[in-house]
This record gives C-alpha cells, structure tokens and sequence, in this order.
C-alpha cells in the first residue's frame, strides 16, 4: 500500500516561486500554520504518507534489531550451550555483555544522528550489525561469541534512541502515541515470530556443515543486511534537514510538518548544539524517573526475550519444538494491547493511566505464570506479562516524549531514556537463573516488584505534574524552558 507522491499537492498548490525560502524551521522566518492552505484532505495525505515511509521503516528495522538481540535464547535451546560447552553462568554472562557496549554507546547516538543525518546512521550501524550477527555463525568457544556480542552492543547502541528521537520530531505530541505503538508493535510482533522462523531455519541443520543453531545466526544476519540497504533509501531526514530524500515530501510539505510542531509544543527551533545546554537536561529529575520507568519495564520484556523458551520447557513441559512456536501467540496478543493503549492515550491525552494498566496486567500475570495449578494456566499468565511489559515499552516511549521540550533535551532524554533499557536488560538477562528452575521465584519476584514500583514512579510524576501545571495556568513559571530558550508559551504536561 502507498500513496501518491506529495510533490504533486505542492505543484497543484503554489507555483514554486512562491515555496517559502528558508529549508529548514530554523530562525525567526519561521513559517506559522496560518501561512500554509492546504486542505484537510491534503494534510492527511501528507501525514500518511509520513506514517508509510517512517513509521513502517524504522519499525521493519527494529524488527530485526530485535530479532538478531534475542535469538540468542532460540539458539541456545537448538543446541547453542551443549557445542560450546557454555556450563554454569555462562549463558548468562553472554546475554549481559551486549548490554554493557550497548548502554556505553547510546549516549552520542542522538547527536551523531543529528550530525549525518538517519540514513546513513541508521543504515550503516544496521548492515555493519548484520555482518557481526553472521560471525556469530561460525564461532568456536565462548570466548569468541563473547567478543561479538560486545561487538553487537556497540553497533546495537545507535539505533532505537535515532529511532525514538527521529520520531518525536515528526509528530505532534498526541500523534505520537499510535506512531511509537505502531513501530515497535511492527518490530514486537514480527520478531515474536522469530521463535517460529527460527525452528524452521534450524530443520538446516547439517547443511554446509553447520549446526542448526548457527544457520539461525546465518540466516538472520543475512536478513538484516538486506533490510539495513533497503533502509539506506527508505529511511528520511529530520523534518527540518536540508539532506535529500528519495521521493519523498517537498520543501514546502516538510516546512508545514515543522510549523504544526511548532505549534503544538514550540521546539521545531533547532539549537545550536551545546555540550552544556545536552548535559544540563540531567539536572531534571523527571528525566531519570522516565528513565526508570523504561529500566522497570524491560527488565521483564528481556527476561521473557532471554528466557521464556526456557521457562516453557521447564516449567510447562513442553518440547523444544513447542517452546519456540508457542512464543508466538504472546507477542501477538501484546501487539493488540499495545494498540489500543496507545489509541486511548492519543484519543483522551493521557499517558501514565496506559502505563499503570500495564503494569497492572503484569501484576496480575506474574503469579499466575509462575505459580498457577496446571500449564495451560500458566501459559494465561504468560499473555498478560508478556502484553504488560512490552506494552508499556512505547507507552512510556509516548509518556517522556509528551513531557519534555526542546531539541537536544529531547536529544539527551532520549538517549538517557533507552540507556535505562538497556541496563533493564541486564537485570532482566540475569534474574532467571539456572538453579532456580523449573519456577524461577526470584526472577518471578524481581519482575514483579519493578511493575509496582512503575505504578509508584507514575503516582510520583502525575502529582508533580498536576501542581507545575496549576502554577504554569497561575502564571507563576514556564514549564520546559530555560531563561535562555526562545519556545512559544503555553506548554503543560500530560498526565
């Protein structure tokens, strides 16, 4: 499905002559909305053609991002552990190194974006972690896929805080939500099929020469590569950027989507960049309560990416066949809560109810998955958890990006924000152990008490919200702006 090409409004429109001069939203030459006319119908048009081109592409892309960061428990079950002799916790130590490079790596990814623009960022990184997910194929010993896991973190790091930040400037705040739903229910959904996909590729097995579980690296990692060139095209530039895109808006589309930005929350203005100004966004303390909210949610959705084709085998008996098909159904159900959350979050403007209903369908799917009388309700269980966590991964993508302002905070938020998930990763690939199978009640019991304390951080940050936005209608203070900032009056925050 694609729709027409938007540089035909612009002809039908305006003679070029007449398009406004300036490229990009920056300076006081700004356009306001009420210098554009196109009509309604128009303005969807350019909005969906948006939503094809952005929303569908960083979401196929994530997809395999997810896809190639948690085969590793795919692998593993086929076979991974007993040819590379990886006894005690050493399974757990390579899940958990990804996420050192990975968390280290995250913070100059929102200005390097910024410097070279999406495509080649995005594109490169994806390719490049693509040729490492094949050498994962054809390692040796533990010391080997150590090393490229490290090296998978690093090239891993860059891409969902680009993503996160790419499309928060694109969108108006209560756009957002269905935008971030939809590109990481695209990335979610798929790779829930990774289970599926990769028990087909494992029937390899002995082709070449090569185990099965390596033809899972293999195979993958090739997939990758192709969807990391097909987004060198695909993928598009800031809407304020003077880069090229392949067939995509004109300028004066471009220059709309960056006045209704503006007027939605005043910061389509980019900055100078200023190391000072990027570090100065950590003296907000609702920053690093976000930031938690992202560490407690992934610590559940990883351990469930690491370890739920385990906890199927262990706990519910099921084969190794079964245990990677059944994975499927879960992400699948999360995709259709995730939607609709975030439908409701955009419909009524609010945030931290979709995030406390998550966490609420964690708290009530724990228990039951793990302590539940027979298999089939356990495997209930495993729906809710597995809709809850993942769930309130773009929720709270929605919640941070719905409540700061300004560039390159939203930069330094960003990538703050997604280095929480990533050390929420490492909780999260270390709380199921071994030796506490078939049950896994510590891991069940560290899940659970980050899902509550998300519903607490929520309480903590509505209320703060409530009496910073009275004081704001007061006219006591401007919200999200320092005394050097030049946004547009009038932001409040969404509970």
């Amino acid at each position: 499905m694609s729709s027409p090409p938007l540089t035909s409004l612009e002809e039908k429109r305006t003679p070029t002559d007449d398009i406004p001069k300036s490229e990009h939203c920056e300076g006081s030459a700004a356009p306001q909305l009420s210098d554009f006319d196109f009509t309604p119908e128009e303005q969807k048009k350019i909005i969906r053609h948006v939503d094809i081109r952005l929303v569908l592409t960083v979401g196929a892309m994530y997809c395999v991002s997810l896809m190639d960061r948690i085969n590793l428990g795919a692998a593993n079950i086929a076979g991974m552990s007993k040819e590379l002799v990886l006894t005690g916790n050493k399974y757990s130590i390579v899940s958990l190194v990804f996420f050192v490079t990975y968390i280290i790596f995250q913070p100059p990814s929102t200005v390097i974006v910024r410097k070279i623009g999406p495509r080649v960022h995005m594109a490169c990184i994806t390719v490049l972690w693509g040729c490492c997910m094949i050498g994962m194929g054809f390692v040796a010993n533990f010391e080997q896929l150590t090393g490229l896991r490290v090296l998978l973190g690093v090239l891993e790091a860059g891409f969902f805080p680009s993503c996160v930040y790419l499309l928060s400037t694109w969108y108006t705040r209560y756009e957002l939500g269905k935008r971030n739903s939809v590109f990481y229910m695209v990335g979610c959904v798929a790779s829930a099929f990774a289970g599926i996909l990769a028990y087909g590729i494992m029937q390899l097995n002995g082709k070449a020469g090569l185990s099965g579980w390596r033809w899972i690296f293999v195979v993958e990692g090739l997939i990758t590569c192709v969807i990391g060139c097909a987004g060198y095209f695909l993928l598009v530039d800031f809407p304020d950027g003077r880069r090229s895109n392949w067939a995509f808006l004109g300028p004066r589309e471009k220059e709309w989507i960056c006045a209704r930005v503006n007027a939605d929350r005043g910061d389509a203005k980019v900055q100078p960049f200023s190391l000072n100004k990027y570090l100065r966004a950590g003296l907000d303390f609702k920053i690093w309560l976000y930031a938690m909210v992202m560490f407690n949610s992934t610590i559940t959705s990883y351990a469930l990416a690491y370890f739920l084709p385990l906890i199927l085998m262990d706990n519910m008996k099921f084969s190794v066949g079964e245990a990677q098909c059944l994975t499927a159904p879960p992400y699948a159900f999360a995709g259709i809560i995730m939607y609709l959350g975030s439908w409701v979050g955009d419909k009524y403007h609010v945030r931290g109810p979709i995030v406390v209903f998550n966490m609420v369908l964690c708290i009530i799917g724990l228990p039951i998955m793990g302590w539940a009388s027979s298999p089939a309700v356990r495997y209930f269980g495993v729906f809710l958890v597995t809709a809850g966590a993942n769930s309130n991964v773009p929720a709270a993508m929605s919640y941070q990006a719905n409540n700061i302002r300004g560039q390159w905070k939203r930069a330094f938020c960003s990538a703050t924000f997604v280095s929480f998930g990533g050390i929420g990763g490492i909780a999260g690939s270390l709380v199921f152990r071994s030796q506490d199978a078939p049950i896994y009640a510590p891991g069940l019991y560290a899940c659970l008490a980050s899902s509550i304390l998300n519903v607490i951080i929520v309480g903590v940050l509505s209320v703060s919200f409530y009496f910073l936005n009275r004081a704001a209608d007061r006219g006591e203070k401007e919200l999200e702006c320092d005394k050097d900032d030049t946004y547009e009056s009038g932001f409040r925050y969404t509970y």
